[in-house]
This record gives structure tokens, sequence and C-alpha cells, in this order.
């Protein structure tokens, strides 16, 4: 996770980013995820990036209820050349979480059952943008561990019970669960 930037203003299906203290090169047509969504890049300044969001990306992920001022984790998408480093993530969010108990350890959170059969202990899930890796199970519920270097970089350390998070599944888990006909229907998605 490259850090944080505050959302300056929603207008017309827009969302505007502080860019100011972010020195990347962005342009046109670059790929970003906020809180894990990957969005393009259609409007760059010195002070701000622009990025729209249609109706889908609205529904299913936290950043149709974000207010201006709050933070949220802001990353590059990688390309070929990079290093992968962590957890395999897309940037397609598949639900939202909420955050059930947050303790020194980490946090745990709650997403839709219909998801279950893609979380496994020790594996990976992504919470805003970051993969984390899960410590514990329960149903529908995951307990992830943060270590103090991701509470600082990223807005998971300032988590409260009740807190909303995009989540999105391991791609490999969601091929193999089609491969093996397992059902993820729809029917529990506003969960």
């Amino acid at each position: 996770m490259e850090r944080t930037v505050a959302l300056l203003e929603r207008r017309d299906g827009r969302l505007l980013f502080d860019r100011s203290d972010w020195d990347v090169a962005i342009a046109p047509g670059s790929s970003i995820a906020f809180n894990g969504a990957c969005l393009t890049a259609v409007e760059i300044s010195d002070e701000v990036v622009g990025v729209d969001v249609v109706p889908e990306t609205l529904r299913r992920t936290n950043l149709g209820a974000l207010e201006p001022g709050v933070l949220v984790n802001v990353e590059r998408s990688v390309t070929l050349q990079t290093l992968l480093d962590g957890g395999l993530v897309l940037g397609h969010v598949d639900a939202v979480a909420t955050v059930t108990d947050v303790d020194d350890e980490g946090i745990v959170v709650h997403y839709p059952e219909r998801f279950e059969p893609l979380v496994v202990e020790k594996g990976t899930i992504v919470l805003n943008g970051v993969a984390l890796t899960v410590a514990e199970l329960a149903p529908a519920s995951a307990r992830v561990a943060l270590i103090p270097e991701t509470r600082r970089r990223t807005n998971l350390g300032t988590c409260e019970v009740g807190a909303v998070l995009n989540i999105e599944f391991d791609v490999i888990g969601k091929y193999v669960a089609r491969l093996q006909g397992v059902r993820l229907g729809r029917e529990a998605e506003d969960a």
C-alpha cells in the first residue's frame, strides 16, 4: 500500500482525491486503486486526481458512502515489470465487510455468507486494498492481524467497530469454486 489520501469532493459521478503530497506519475487512463477498488484516472493536476465511478462501483464498494476529508488507501496498479510483493490483488471488490471487533492484535470482519467457501485460514483476503492473512475463521467472519506498519500506513489502523470496508476474495479461490460448481449466488448480496 503506497499511502492514504483524502477525498476532497464528490461531483456528478466523479470523486476527487488530494494528491498534493503524492508524488507519483499519473497520466489520464492510469489505473489506481482507492480502498482496493481499481479505477481510472480521468482528471489530473498537481493537487487532484479524479476518477469516475459508475453505479455498480457505488453499490458494491464503500466509495459511495465516503464523505470529504475521509482517508482512503491508494495504490498504483502493478505492471508485468513490477515485483509482486504480497497477495495477488486485482482491485475488483466483491462486497463490503463490517468490522465487528477491534483489539490490539487486529480486526474481525463479517462478510456476506455466500463468500464463505472462498475464505481459508492462512489464506488471503483483501480489505480496503490491503492483502492480509486470515488468522482465524468463524461463520462468515475472519480475524486478521494488523502489524504496526499496516496500522500506520493504511486506514485500517483507525478502524472502529461498525466500519464498512471493501473486501476482495482470492481470485484463485473464485476460479476453483466456479470450476467445482460452487454457487456464490446473489441472494445474500445486501447482507
